[in-house]
């Protein structure tokens, strides 16, 4: 048996540039990730299948409609693999929970079977997000998001805590929200100083449609951390810290009632 982790997606910064003609929109980003999320293991099979347990399992709906099984589809192999997906990471929560199965699939055939030379562009079909979920480090994506290059390593190791108020949310609806004015470039620089100098434009639209967004940020505003910011269309936000202890400590004082995460990034 194999395992992989298919973890969290964050952006540290996430720019909108403008819509384009086939519905997308071009963007620039700064994706980082942490180092939990779901859990996935695979053995070898005639056929692939797919089981899904864990806390957000029941948010997925039919498992074989899941994009960890198309992910499964679209990388064609002499054998099968027989997964268990452990949903641990809210759904339509902002953090490529989809599009980290997705990405730790292909990591589970790359190991058990090798990866096709065309494999970004396979990933490429499943969702923008899914090229960089494969790769699960920091990196620079524009254009859908899928045209990627290597980040800043800066931040690895930093101190992460996730919150969500258990309100799905979305990608589409806030997309089309966004008030479509070009607020200019990604930064460069080191990943801190792209990360303070940025912003996510889908923030504002996001808490209109979600308010509970806002009372998130506002929270994790009060608790030291050096930025505070929405990932992606939300609704989860992400707080960075100087040190664990300040980071676990700012965990015990949100509201119980939210879904939390702390760790590092990778």
């Amino acid at each position: 048996m194999i395992h992989e982790t298919a973890y969290a997606k964050i952006n540290l910064a996430l720019h909108v540039r403008r819509r384009r003609g086939d519905g997308y929109h071009e963007l620039e980003t700064l994706f980082a990730f942490v180092d939990a999320g779901d859990r996935l293991s695979a053995v070898s099979a005639e056929q692939d299948t797919l089981r899904t347990l864990g806390e957000f399992a029941g948010a997925i709906g039919d498992p074989f409609a899941n994009i960890a099984m198309k992910a499964l589809a679209a990388l064609p192999r002499a054998e099968g693999l027989e997964v268990t997906l452990e949903k641990n990471l809210p759904v339509a929560a902002g953090l490529g929970g989809g599009s980290a199965d997705a990405g730790a699939i292909f990591r589970l055939v790359e190991r058990s079977h090798g990866l096709p030379d065309d494999w970004a562009a396979r990933a490429a079909k499943l969702g923008a997000d899914v090229p960089a979920c494969v790769l699960s480090e920091t990196c620079l994506g524009r254009g859908t998001g899928t045209e990627l290059e290597p980040g800043p390593a800066d931040l690895a190791g930093t101190p992460v805590l996730l919150a969500n108020p258990r309100l799905p949310l979305a990608t589409g609806p806030v997309f089309a929200a966004w008030d479509g004015i070009d607020r200019g470039a990604l930064p460069q620089g080191t990943a801190r100083e792209i990360a303070l100098a940025g912003r996510n434009d889908l923030e504002a639209p996001a808490v209109s449609l979600c308010p509970a967004i806002a009372e998130v940020l506002a929270a994790l505003r009060e608790t030291g951390a050096w930025l505070v910011r929405m990932s992606g269309s939300g609704a989860t936000c992400f707080a960075l810290y100087d040190d664990a202890a300040a980071r676990d400590a700012a965990r015990a004082g949100l509201d119980p009632a939210w879904w939390t995460l702390a760790g590092a990034l990778r």
